[in-house]
């Protein structure tokens, strides 16, 4: 079940188009990657999903039915530009924040005491915004964000200004989420994180959707056959065999251990490679190497330019 289902939406600003006819639909319970370059349009789609603006055209539903005002209290927002009231303490804005999402103080003191303790910052309780880390106000932002269980929850740029521990615990939080059943909507540059995190991903440049679906399906679309094996063996006879169904070929050879990396010939699969191999040599190691998903970020939006000529 898809719990958004965007349809033909668009955008503009004065002479800007910011989304052109976007269509995509995001499956309940998973974690979603809008990607793009500064400028392509997502903020945008988020901010239409979290009805700060109207879309042009074209339409999104929510569980079934037309996207309206009251859904946003189904939904939880940390966007790019955090905003704390920096003169506020740190527990009382908490509060504050979590009775706006409709919660009474006594339960949003229960479920912050909770979450502050899960992240080790209840010595923060009492103090100022202004006194706070810019890592730790992301903290703070992002358990207001959580905090009235919400089923979509929409990132956009979780990971910014934050240390490798504490990216790590954020991640390890958004996978908790989404375990518990909360759908996530993640918007970031960071690629490495994309493939730790999402199921899914969509990438729009220059207003326009240009690449939709699951991260593995992905992967494998845009695979070039390049492989990396290791094997102890007669280095002569094997090199041979290998440099007549691959091309690209980058050999690390210490004594008789040998490292391979190369990208078999059109035509040439990994069976024919080992079933031709077996023989000569014993294989030590043996993997595909798929690209990541920053090589395809980069190539599709090159491949792409042509959009923002229209």
């Amino acid at each position: 079940m898809n719990i958004i289902e965007i349809d033909g939406v668009c955008k503009s600003f004065a002479n800007h188009k910011a989304l052109s006819n976007v269509s995509m639909q995001i499956p309940e319970g998973s974690v979603f990657g809008l990607l793009g370059p500064n400028g392509a349009g997502k903020t945008t789609l988020i901010r239409i999903i979290n009805q700060i603006y109207a879309p042009d055209c074209g339409t999104i539903t929510f569980d079934g039915h037309q996207l309206t005002r009251a859904d946003v209290a189904s939904m939880g927002y940390l966007p790019e530009e955090r905003g704390l009231y920096k003169q506020m303490r740190v527990g009382e804005q908490a509060i504050y924040l979590a009775q706006l999402k409709g919660m009474s103080a006594a339960e949003a003191r229960r479920r912050l005491h909770y979450w502050f303790d899960k992240f080790e910052i209840s010595e923060w309780w009492n103090r100022k915004v202004d006194e706070l880390s810019k890592g730790m106000q992301q903290k703070v932002q992002f358990i207001t964000t959580v905090l009235h269980e919400p089923r979509l929850l929409v990132f956009d740029e979780p990971f910014s200004g934050f240390d490798p521990i504490n990216a790590n615990l954020l991640k390890n939080e958004i996978l908790e989420l989404r375990d518990k059943g909360a759908t996530i909507i993640f918007s970031t540059h960071n690629m490495s994180s994309v493939e730790e995190v999402c199921n899914r991903v969509a990438l729009i440049n220059k207003s326009h959707k240009v690449l939709d679906g699951e991260v593995r399906s992905i992967k494998q679309q845009f695979k070039l056959n390049k492989f990396d094996l290791a094997f102890v063996g007669e280095y002569n006879h094997v090199a041979s065999i290998i440099e007549n169904i691959a091309d690209a070929v980058e050999y690390n050879q210490q004594g008789a251990d040998c490292e391979v990396r190369g990208r078999l010939k059109n035509g040439a699969t990994f069976n024919n490679l080992l079933q031709m191999l077996l023989p000569l040599a014993q294989i030590t190691r043996f993997s595909e190497l798929l690209p990541t998903m920053n090589d395809i970020f980069i190539e599709t939006v090159n491949n792409s330019q042509s959009f923002g000529n229209e």
